[in-house]
């Protein structure tokens, strides 16, 4: 277990935000999903009572709850009762196969699951005997036979003779979550963030968003994603209302919208895509509520954000730019899009965006640089992870901490460029990481499903620019006999062993995969094959 982080001191609580906000509006709608409308009293209780369960059962200060579940009422009071109780909430992205979810069980030593009894058959099989789980919670249904884990009721949660729901005052720094995200091992690694960081996050995008009591933010994002977590502690924060949805096509967002009224709602490129589609059921109704859009998960596409702004005229859109382990970086306000189209901005508020060069020295306009990110978000680092951490966390380059100055900075991997009145360009990835629809992907785990196949040598995988997903993959492969593979025969087997965003996009069979001087796969040699 990481040790604890430096300088802890007593503070509030992330479930603190919710209780605040009751107390000003108590009968405020809160909260909607379906036919269930939820007000701020009414999330309040329903927390403290999962809060009161998870206690009752043993769970302690810093044990790990993972939440594997689409979007629903549950999922929210699980949440903040998580919190409330002192424990760790761990969400986990729904479209993981069995063998991804059980990693992060065991990454984390997780001792209670949520989840509802179709999603607990579907990874039973992959979990590790004995596992570290003492608990699984379940929405619905009935554990399988042979889990050989102690089972319960979410509505059971609250039904515990206890005096009172745990107070829940907790360290602003004590550890509040981990969001795990693909990493180079290939393996997904967790990103913990601490109560502070939460909190500091919604008060930023708050501040640049001018997000307030009167508005409604339509939640299409998984709260497994550090945005679509921020949407909730958000809209929570400054007392207006979230409205969660899951949804397949278009149509249902523009349903929402115009239904509930939306005035914020953020994306990530394929959804942007579908909306700005020429067919799109955007482009026949009128949005007077919706102030803002926002994207996440990758750059819009220029013709995707020319079609969304003549559909939505009266919208302003906000293009932002981050990374899960400092959350967002930078923001381009919507009257700087037809001078500067292509930016993504300047620092959010409370934060110092700044480009270093291979000697460690500011660039000057116009040069390449790692973008490093210091301010309130930068999160505690990789959970289990302590060499990767240090690589990435490291000491402010510019300042001494016995000057008072900032202790932590994230070297954030991405090579951006600024001009001459500091906004600043993506350029590309410092390491082979993909992000595609929102995703980061590990080239790693994608290539261990095409080494599966027996006649599959070597192989590599790349992501090649996409005007719609931002990234899409590539793969290259190399075969053990002279016999060429139908390359919709190895999509179809990452299909069967990978998410949908995971799988390649094409296959290109090679005679042997460029190496460097270190014998290393040549990734840059690939990508640039990519774009030929």
């Amino acid at each position: 277990m990481p040790p604890a982080p430096e300088n802890a001191q007593s503070g509030t609580g992330l479930h603190l935000m919710l209780q605040a906000s009751a107390e000003r509006s108590a009968g405020k709608e809160a909260l909607v999903h379906g036919d269930q409308r939820l007000t701020y009293s009414e999330v309040v209780a329903g927390a403290a009572s999962v809060a009161q369960g998870l206690q009752f059962k043993g769970l302690q200060r810093g044990d790990r709850v993972g939440l594997y579940l689409g979007p629903c009422v549950p999922q929210v009071l699980s949440i903040f009762g998580v919190s409330q109780a002192g424990g760790v909430f761990v969400p986990i992205h729904e479209s993981l196969f069995p063998s991804q979810v059980a990693h992060i069980i065991d990454d984390c030593a997780m001792k209670v699951l949520i989840t509802d009894s179709r999603k607990l058959a579907k990874i039973a099989c992959a979990l590790t005997k004995p596992s570290s789980l003492e608990l699984v919670v379940l929405l619905e249904g009935e554990a399988p036979t042979d889990l050989g884990i102690p089972t319960l009721g979410f509505s059971q949660l609250g039904g515990f003779d206890v005096a009172q729901a745990p107070e829940g005052d907790h360290p602003d720094q004590a550890l509040a979550a981990i969001l795990y995200t693909s990493g180079s091992t290939g393996k997904p690694k967790g990103v913990m963030l601490s109560h502070a960081n939460i909190v500091a996050g919604s008060t930023i995008v708050s501040e640049y968003l001018c997000i307030n009591e009167t508005d409604r933010l339509l939640a299409v994002l998984p709260f497994s994603f550090d945005a679509g977590l921020n949407q909730l502690t958000t809209a929570i924060q400054q007392g207006g209302t979230l409205i969660l949805l899951k949804f397949i096509f278009a149509r249902e967002i523009v349903a929402a919208l115009l239904q509930e009224r939306i005035t914020v709602l953020a994306g990530v490129p394929t959804l942007w895509s579908l909306l700005a589609r020429p067919d799109s059921t955007l482009n026949k109704h009128s949005f007077p509520c919706l102030r803002t859009i926002t994207n996440t998960g990758g750059a819009m596409p220029p013709l995707v954000l020319a079609a969304l702004r003549r559909a939505l005229p009266t919208t302003s859109p906000v293009l932002m730019y981050g990374f899960t382990e400092a959350f967002r970086s930078t923001y381009l306000p919507a009257e700087e899009l037809d001078r500067r189209p292509t930016s993504i901005g300047k620092a959010i508020p409370q934060t110092q965006v700044f480009v270093i060069n291979d000697r460690g020295q500011p660039c000057q306009p116009g040069e390449t640089g790692e973008l490093v990110h210091c301010g309130p978000t930068v999160s505690m680092g990789y959970w289990g992870h302590k060499e990767l951490s240090a690589a990435v966390f490291r000491p402010h380059p510019f300042s001494s901490s016995e000057l008072g100055g900032p202790k932590k900075v994230c070297y954030s991997g991405d090579l951006v460029r600024t001009d001459d009145e500091g906004f600043l360009y993506f350029v590309g990835r410092r390491d082979a990481m993909i992000k595609s629809s929102g995703f980061r992907i590990s080239p790693t785990e994608v290539e261990l499903v095409l080494l599966q196949c027996e006649e599959v040598e070597a192989a590599a995988v790349i992501g090649v620019p996409d005007e719609v997903l931002g990234q899409h993959i590539k793969a290259f492969v190399v075969t053990r006999s002279s016999e060429i593979l139908d390359p919709d025969q190895l999509i179809a087997l990452c299909a069967e062993h990978l998410p949908s965003y995971m799988v390649p996009k094409s296959v290109e069979m090679l005679s042997d995969l460029p190496k460097t001087t270190s014998g290393k796969v040549d990734y840059p040699a690939l990508r640039h094959r990519g774009k030929s």
